[in-house]
Order: structure tokens, then C-alpha cells, then sequence
């Protein structure tokens, strides 16, 4: 499902418009961004946890020419599912 479909999921669902379904999906996630920027840490009991990691610098190379580069430290969100997520795909 990609995001315009759910979308009109959710419109459907929530028997609404799409504009607004599109306005509560695209808040969803700039609250989540927001949590991990200024926290590091989103929690939703059952479903999951958005959590930032550190990614330390170290050194790739580059697939087209095979040189050694230098890759810079960074953070990454990460999502480890909960127990009623994980049940309800099993």
C-alpha cells in the first residue's frame, strides 16, 4: 500500500474527504518526526517504538569505481514492531 492508497483508506474509514485524510496522515508523521528530533524516542504501546540511532563514520567505496570514501557519521530513525503488531501479520 503506498501512501495515496492509504489514504483513501483512511478516507473511507474515517468517512471524511481526502483532503482531510491527507491533512491527519501527513500530521501522523511530522508529530513522529518532531518526537525523534527533539527526544529521540516515539512510543506507541503495542504497535511499536521510531527510535534514533547513532551510525558511526567509516570508510565504503564507491561501487561505480571502486575507490575507497569516506563515510560521515549520521543518525537513523529505526522501528522495532510491538507484540499486537507482530500478531496481527502472523
Amino acid at each position: 500500500m503506498n501512501k495515496t492508497e492509504f489514504v483513501n483508506w483512511m478516507a473511507t474509514r474515517m468517512n471524511t474527504t481526502k483532503a482531510e485524510a491527507v491533512r491527519w496522515v501527513d500530521g501522523y508523521w511530522d508529530g513522529i518526526s518532531e518526537a525523534l528530533r527533539d527526544s529521540g524516542r516515539c512510543e506507541f504501546i503495542g504497535y511499536g517504538t521510531f527510535k534514533v540511532t547513532k551510525r558511526k563514520a567509516r570508510m565504503g567505496r564507491n561501487p561505480r569505481t571502486g575507490e575507497s570514501i569516506q563515510i560521515a557519521a549520521s543518525n537513523a530513525a529505526t522501528f522495532k514492531a510491538g507484540k499486537k503488531l507482530k500478531d496481527s501479520v502472523n
